[in-house]
């Protein structure tokens, strides 16, 4: 099996902030060959590292988003048990219904597995999961290699991929996971880095028009009874969604207005009990 990380390093994309921590775990777990663990709150980049990563090094992304009522052979292969039944029925198919493996189709950790490059294997949102497909999981991983039972058949992977498993942290995960993986948590932006992100996606911005949005979208993210606080792709379309007005006049976001609220709080409870807290504020 190919896939040793020797020569590769990462030190950022073109639309990714990276701080030197977060470099060196990368870099890191690359050449350790281990899946890197990534926790932190909606809107810290976690997901968006694994795009990161894929483009700074240009190799294939392949992401499983993880589902609650996932099972792991789902993300390793499916058996395509319908199809194949209705092609003997019909018999109308090019393929030959006698050989079971003209009905398998790999899953995403299987794409992963057979693909004739290296590639980066993003696994959202791990947490979403139950503990036996957790561990199970990791032992694939491990072992870079699962069977097939249908057809009696073991897939090795031809080359190790760049694994980047992300966590809310809506739950705890198991201690065989976190002691297989390497773990960072990544905390929600300062203030300064954010106005570096800022810059990254808007380099022409005003910097009275960025300084303004900051301050803004950092007191909304502090009102007490919000849910789901906007995160940094909201204030990313927020300021968008200003620049798009050509009504729109920065100091307005100085006397307390926010306009295009519903961009940045996306649950209706969140947006109600904003747009209370601001109509205080300004009454005040």
């Amino acid at each position: 099996m190919n896939g040793k990380a020797e020569g590769m390093r990462f030190t950022g994309a073109s639309k990714y902030v990276l701080d030197p921590e977060l470099a060196q775990i990368v870099n890191i777990s690359m050449a350790l060959e281990m899946p890197l663990l990534l926790k932190g709150e909606p809107g810290t980049g976690k997901t968006m590292l694994a795009y990161a990563i894929a483009e700074a090094l240009d190799m294939p992304l392949i992401v499983l988003n993880v589902k609650s009522s996932m099972k792991l052979v789902e993300a390793l292969y499916q058996y395509d048990t319908l199809t194949r039944l209705n092609d003997s029925r019909f018999g109308d198919s090019k393929r030959d219904v006698s050989n079971i493996g003209e009905y398998i189709k790999m899953g995403k950790i299987g794409q992963a597995f057979v693909s004739d490059i290296r590639v980066v294997l993003l696994i959202d949102e791990i947490d979403k999961a139950d503990t036996d497909f957790q561990d199970d999981m990791l032992d694939v991983l491990d072992q870079m290699s699962f069977d097939i039972v249908e057809i009696d058949k073991t897939i090795q992977a031809r080359n190790r991929p760049v694994i980047v498993i992300t966590s809310n942290a809506k739950k705890d995960l198991s201690d065989p996971f976190l002691g297989r993986c390497n773990f960072h948590h990544i905390a929600f932006p300062t203030p300064d880095l954010m106005r570096e992100i800022i810059e990254v996606h808007f380099p022409a911005l005003e910097r009275d028009l960025s300084k303004a949005c900051i301050d803004t979208f950092y007191r909304l993210r502090e009102i007490p009874g919000i849910e789901k606080k906007p995160a940094t792709r909201e204030l990313i379309n927020w300021i968008r969604a200003l620049r798009s007005d050509p009504d729109f006049k920065t100091a307005r976001l100085g006397k307390g207005e926010v306009p295009f609220l519903g961009v940045l709080y996306k649950k209706s409870m969140d947006f109600t009990v904003a747009t209370q807290h601001l109509a205080r504020g300004i009454r005040n």
